[in-house]
Parts: C-alpha cells; sequence; structure tokens
C-alpha cells in the first residue's frame, strides 16, 4: 500500500463550516485510542511511500502520546520508502518541543490550518486561534526545519472583502511557505454554515468567488507558485504526493474512526464512532462498513471529477465519441485545451471544473 491516511478526530472546538468526522475529545482515554490506531496498523504489512495524519487536529494529541503514536507506527510500519510524510496542525497546539519531536520520528511536511489572516474572519469562521498566534506557531515550524510547510487558507467567507483575502494572500506570501491550499468555503450538509444559507443569513455569488479565485491565481503565480489542482499551489518541487495521489485515483489506506480506504476497487470506511472504534478495534473486531465494490462507471466519473481539477488534465481516451462535440464547443468557448492525451482546463475553465466536467461525461 503506497499512501497511508490515519485520522485523529479531536478538535477543541467544531468548526461551524467543518463537516469531517470530528468531536472535542470529552473523556476519550487517549491511552486506549493511540493502542487501536497502532493495533489496526498491525493487520497487514504496510510499506508506505507517503504518510498523511489529517484530522480533526492531529497536533492536539500531547507530546506523550503524539510521541508513543509515531515511535509505535515505526515499530509496525516499513517506513524505507516514505518519501513525504504529513501532519496537519492547528496554531494553538504545536509547541517548540512537539515540533522537534515530530521532525525527529520522520514527519517532513506541516500543514498549518491558518484560514485568515485577520481576527475577524477567523472568528466568523469559529476558530480558536488568533493572527497572532498563528504567527507564532509558524516561528515554531520553521525553526523545527521541515523540509515543506503548507498554509491552509479559505476564501469566500461571509462578510471577508476582497481586499482582505488580498492582505491575507500578502502576509501569507511574506512568511514563505512552499506549498498554499487556498479553498472556496463550501457549504456542507449538517453544519452550522449550511443551516445558515438555507435560513437566508448566508448567501452563495458565483461572481464574487470567481474574483476572489482569479485574484489568488494572479497573486501565487506572480510569486512563483504553479497552480497545480483547483485549490492547491506549490513552488517548484513541493507538491504534496500523497494529495496527487487522492486526485489521480491512486489506492490508499485509512487508519482511524471514520476513515476511509479505496484498495483494488474496493471502497469503505472506518465505523464514525469514536469510542466504538475503539472498542471494536482493541476487540480483534473488523471496523470497515459502507463497503462496496466500484463499478467500471462509477470509477469513470471520479476520475472526471478529480484528474480535470489537476494541471496535468483528463486524459483524452476518456472521452467518448459522443462527447467529442461538447469537447470542441468548450473549447471554442475558450474553457478548455486539449493534445493527443490529455483535456486541460484554461484559466477561465478552472472557476466552472464541475459543469464542465458533467457535460464532458456524457
Amino acid at each position: 500500500m503506497k499512501h497511508l491516511y490515519v485520522h485523529i478526530p479531536f478538535c477543541h472546538r467544531i468548526c461551524p463550516y467543518c463537516s469531517f468526522h470530528k468531536h472535542t475529545p470529552g473523556g476519550t482515554d487517549m491511552v486506549a485510542f493511540v493502542d487501536a490506531l497502532l493495533r489496526e496498523m498491525e493487520k497487514q504489512p504496510l510499506k508506505p511511500q507517503t504518510i498523511f495524519f489529517g484530522g480533526g487536529t492531529p497536533t492536539m494529541l500531547s507530546d506523550t502520546h503524539m510521541e508513543r503514536l509515531l515511535r509505535g507506527m515505526r515499530e509496525r510500519v516499513d517506513m524505507a520508502d516514505v518519501v513525504e510524510f504529513t501532519m496537519e496542525a492547528n496554531p494553538r497546539n504545536v509547541t517548540a518541543s512537539k515540533a522537534a519531536m515530530m521532525r525527529e520520528l520522520g514527519v517532513t511536511r506541516v500543514s498549518l490550518g491558518i484560514q485568515a489572516w485577520d481576527d475577524e474572519t477567523l472568528k466568523t469562521l469559529g476558530r480558536d486561534h488568533t493572527c497572532e498566534q498563528a504567527q507564532e506557531t509558524w516561528g515554531v515550524l520553521c525553526d523545527a526545519q521541515f523540509p515543506s510547510l503548507n498554509l491552509d487558507l479559505m476564501f469566500s467567507i461571509p462578510g471577508q472583502s476582497l481586499d482582505t483575502w488580498r492582505n491575507t494572500l500578502a502576509h501569507t506570501i511574506v512568511w514563505g511557505p512552499d506549498h498554499i491550499s487556498a479553498y472556496n468555503l463550501n457549504y456542507e450538509e449538517d453544519t452550522d454554515f449550511f443551516r445558515r444559507l438555507k435560513t437566508g443569513e448566508f448567501r452563495l455569488d458565483e461572481n464574487r468567488d470567481a474574483d476572489f479565485f482569479n485574484l489568488t491565481i494572479d497573486m501565487l503565480e506572480a510569486d512563483g507558485f504553479e497552480h497545480y489542482e483547483i485549490s492547491n499551489y506549490a513552488k517548484p518541487g513541493y507538491r504534496s504526493i500523497h494529495n496527487e495521489a487522492y486526485w489521480l485515483g491512486e489506492d490508499y489506506l485509512g487508519i482511524g474512526p471514520g476513515a476511509f480506504s479505496t484498495v483494488g476497487g474496493r471502497r469503505w470506511n472506518n465505523v464514525k464512532d469514536t469510542p466504538r472504534y475503539m472498542a471494536m478495534t482493541l476487540a480483534g473486531e473488523a471496523t470497515a462498513v459502507d463497503v462496496e465494490e466500484l463499478t467500471a462507471d462509477q470509477r469513470r466519473t471520479e476520475r472526471f471529477g478529480l484528474e480535470l481539477r489537476t494541471a496535468r488534465g483528463l486524459p483524452l481516451e476518456l472521452i467518448n465519441d459522443e462527447s467529442r462535440k461538447m469537447l470542441e464547443t468548450l473549447r471554442e468557448q475558450g474553457l478548455l485545451s486539449y493534445d493527443e492525451s490529455h483535456v486541460r482546463l484554461t484559466r477561465v475553465g478552472k472557476p466552472l471544473v464541475d459543469p464542465i466536467a458533467v457535460a464532458l461525461m456524457g
């Protein structure tokens, strides 16, 4: 298995826009939780090329529990081929000692969830950190000398102006990350933001979204970043290898409560109940639920939705005869280009990736 994902579901505060499986720690026995993750890693031989700890907030684990998890993983997982080991982090819970320990135990890349560089926008997002804390944490990560550092940002947030977003981008560039993820806010079901959208308190505005998106491309490409996926920008040599594997449809194994896996055409997720996941795993029981065998049509649909988002583009061979006329129409409209091997979105077409994908699927 080339790609391993480990899910840590804990957050100090539940952000009102987030739909991932997450919760506050409550009375969770963290020793037992770490034991469960390590037990699941023992189920099969693992020799990954990339590892990604996501959440939730992985850095919410104490130094002691984090060290026990990382050392335990190194005892159970063959790390010889690992070329990228990413840890998601929150500005509130990265200390110098934790950063140094993570680096010593093999973490090569940290993705820091900043979202914004102004406290008013952070308040709207329900974040539990301030801009000052984010700057302090960035300094801690730089001092630990991780080979790669990413900053997560978000735009089209209610109340956020284009000038505010411009300042956030400028501030981010000054701090010098080699990778930036800039996400257009999505209103996911079962979130507070989605409920506020439905009541009319928040509203969608595609023109506003396009303005934010285009400003992002302008400023980051001018600073030498490559726009290699709709929401991701990297300096040369610093693309996220793990995330590219998702976008290109490669197999991956998920460890932890609620984690998804796709292996050999089969997809499943672990139970989205942390105490139940822990009890079942420690008892030696299978935790996989919602197991499905992906059909050829499902795989094809996913490829349209994912690969068209990338700079590499969608293989031309996936476009059937019925859709060739639509392909040419979209090219004439300036929304995409293609050669003998791939279809790629133009600058104008990138904001319309989803409807274009649907149009080309036939």
